[in-house]
């Protein structure tokens, strides 16, 4: 199993789309320069920047790297090869998945001290009112980490039913926006303006609430940027909630897995 993750973790070095999204990563040169068209609030809005950025290149990672891994191996007929060994398919499944998740939480460390660097660097430049919250900032990159790990276990759930990359990758797209809102839809219908909508509406609504992951639990930004007070209860929640639905994931797509027919 962690031989699997290791020599996913150095194909993963080697694939192109990662080469191409990692060049996305030198926009944090022009952060400062973006930064300092703010009259006020310069560190903050530097941090924005940060966080948004490197967000943004984890959502790219997680879709692309995670959507055709699997494809990817089984398309190259890796997959039987790997099979032919003494190696379970529910362990190269979640040897898959640990090698991505590895990834992932080094790229996030790597692009959380760069940006922490540029921040520092604007905030000697242009003093802060405030100290930055560099406690809050460390969270905000690290539960980004966890929320993109989760997303590549959706991908993995996608491949381990699909026969090319079309449904891992845009159904991981779906799944992140759908995901993302499904708080603040919830929040709304639950609310006395949600009365509107019948109670069927509001069935529904809650059953996807419940069913999709909710993505927005792991968005701590604004706690970072302003540097809001962390409920040390409410983490712990929200990395149970993690650890328990991967682990789901994870369990309904070996089962698939060890299901299908590879050809």
């Amino acid at each position: 199993m962690f031989g699997i993750a290791a020599i996913t973790i150095k194909g993963v070095f080697r694939d192109k789309v990662f080469r191409g999204i990692l060049m996305t990563a030198l926009a944090f040169f022009v952060i400062p320069s973006i930064s300092s068209l703010s009259m006020r609030q310069v560190t903050a809005l530097s941090m924005t920047l940060s966080l948004s950025l490197i967000s943004f290149i984890l959502l790219l990672l997680s879709i692309f790297l995670g959507g055709t891994s699997l494809w990817k191996d089984m398309d190259r007929r890796y997959t039987i090869s790997v099979l032919s060994l003494p190696v379970t398919r529910t362990s190269y499944v979640i040897g898959k998945f640990l090698g991505l998740a590895g990834f992932t939480l080094l790229t996030t460390l790597l692009l959380g001290a760069v940006a922490f660097v540029v921040i520092w660097y604007v905030a000697n430049v242009y003093p802060p009112d405030s100290p930055i919250a560099l406690v809050n900032f460390l969270f905000a990159v690290i539960f980004d980490a966890q929320k993109y790990i989760l997303l590549i276990a959706c991908a993995f759930l996608f491949s381990t039913v699909s026969t090319s990359f079309f449904l891992p990758i845009f159904g991981s797209i779906s799944i992140f926006f759908v995901g993302s809102a499904t708080q603040q839809v919830y929040d709304y219908v639950t609310s006395p303006a949600g009365d509107a909508f019948s109670p069927l509406f509001h069935k529904v609504v809650t059953l996807l609430y419940y069913v999709l992951p909710n993505f927005s639990v792991f968005d701590l930004k604004v706690n970072a940027i302003y540097g809001v007070a962390l409920s040390l209860s409410g983490l712990s929640l929200v990395s149970g909630y993690f650890l328990i639905y991967t682990a789901l994931l994870l369990t309904i797509s070996s089962i698939i897995f060890s299901r299908r027919e590879i050809q």
